[in-house]
């Protein structure tokens, strides 16, 4: 294929999926907006059904940074916190699982303030992620994800349980 064809065809795929991520962003309630590792980026626009391949997509553009890079520049379809927060989220994952584990900690403490959440849901929402996260790190294939995997499954788990306890900015 000819590669002002497939430039040319890759600007349509992204101008559709932003097309059809500004209409979506507008009636999202708040923490519902899309995962900036699987739903931003190149990635997503060549793969807006199938997240597994938007991160492996976004990862061999370039080590996974696109989705962050692409939604900060792309606000109408990435929330600004929360691609703030996926990019906390993969600077800190490591600390964030360990303090995960504890139900509480720093890294929990300022990744919940980026979301805006209030002090008083950070219990419910710990205790929601510990759950989620519980069950993925006891699966037998956790060991195999990459950073980037791992911090994607942890963004979604955060992303759920802020929006199932009302946390706002």
């Amino acid at each position: 294929m000819d590669i002002k064809k497939l430039l040319s065809a890759t600007a349509i795929s992204v101008m559709l999926a932003t097309t059809s991520s500004i209409s979506l962003a507008e009636n999202s309630a708040p923490g519902s907006g899309p995962n900036p590792f699987s739903d931003c980026g190149i990635g997503a626009a060549l793969f807006p059904t199938v997240s597994w391949a938007a991160v492996i997509s976004n990862v061999i553009w370039d080590v996974g940074t696109t989705a962050v890079s692409s939604a900060t520049l792309s606000p109408e379809t990435c929330n600004g916190k929360n691609v703030k927060t996926a990019q906390f989220i993969l600077e800190n994952y490591d600390n964030l699982a360990e303090e995960t584990a504890k139900g509480e900690g720093d890294h929990i403490t300022a990744m919940l303030g980026i979301l805006g959440c209030q002090l008083p849901s950070h219990g419910a929402i710990v205790a929601d992620v510990r759950i989620n996260m519980a069950t993925q790190v006891g699966s037998e294939s956790y060991s195999r994800i990459d950073t980037l995997g791992k911090a994607s499954a942890y963004y979604d788990a955060v992303s759920a349980a802020s929006t199932d306890n009302n946390c706002s900015a």
